[in-house]
């Protein structure tokens, strides 16, 4: 887990361009040899697309994240140990850009690609999962496996979220990446109250929230807040909310809690 965490003191331009050395290993390089020799289509072409198509939508970016893994290395040298992570991650998406009619919430939220390795995370983020690829109105997710993003998970019917908004793509690119190294590199002490994070773009601002289990333990939810803005460098307000609030629709839109 020491090279997750050594990816997460980098930022994302310095932890693509280049490789550093592990204690007692070789230089392990970044797999962008694997990135750069996959055949891009427009991601935008999943996006933008008619009802039909839609409905395939999840199955195409599935395979697109598939590919981004598997595909050999550019020179054809036979691939390192993968560095296992400490558990099982899922990316989920969400396109509610065109609803619909009468279909319940999260009818559209579809469980793409789950991963252990440092080196599957790379290829997934780097081919498909970065905010600033999506249309309004949608949603990227990374949620522990086994947990589902929607309140009525077991996990989650007695959480709630931190939040704040974001009105400029670059930043919510590199906020996002933040959040999901620290996650895969177990950054937070109270790694095991975190449900996950989703990047929610929207027409007029983006928004970032961090899912939490046990919404009513004030001094835990205010740590992680804590610890999250130290590791995205985020220096205004961010609110804590509890999704039983939302469910029973009660306005509070200071959050239960700051920081």
């Amino acid at each position: 887990m020491k090279y997750v965490r050594e990816l997460q003191q980098r930022r994302s331009k310095d932890l693509r361009n280049r490789g550093f050395v592990l204690p007692g290993r070789l230089l392990i390089p970044i797999f962008h040899c694997l990135i750069n020799s996959i055949p891009r289509r427009p991601f935008e072409l999943y996006l933008q697309t008619t009802t039909p198509r839609e409905r395939t939508m999840a199955a195409e970016l599935e395979t697109s994240a598939v590919g981004a893994i598997q595909e050999p290395s550019a020179d054809g040298t036979e691939a390192k140990a993968p560095h296992k992570l400490e558990r099982k991650w899922t990316f989920w998406f969400d396109n509610q850009s065109k609803p619909k009619q009468g279909a319940a919430w999260g009818s559209s939220l579809r469980n793409v690609y789950t991963f252990d390795t440092v080196e599957e995370f790379w290829s997934l983020y780097d081919q498909v999962f970065k905010p600033s690829n999506l249309p309004a109105n949608a949603d990227f997710h990374l949620f522990k496996t086994g947990i589902e993003p929607k309140w009525e998970d077991p996990e989650c019917a007695n959480g709630g979220k931190w939040s704040f908004t974001v009105s400029r793509k670059p930043q919510l690119d590199t906020m996002w990446l933040e959040t999901l190294m620290a996650l895969i590199g177990e950054q937070f002490e109270e790694g095991e109250e975190i449900c996950g994070v989703v990047a929610s773009v929207r027409q007029r601002q983006d928004k970032l929230a961090l899912w939490t289990k046990t919404a009513s333990n004030e001094a835990v939810q205010t740590s992680i807040g804590r610890k999250w803005k130290e590791i995205i460098d985020y220096n205004d307000k961010i609110v804590y909310s509890f999704h039983d609030d939302a469910r029973r629709e009660k306005s509070n839109r200071g959050g239960r809690y700051n920081v």
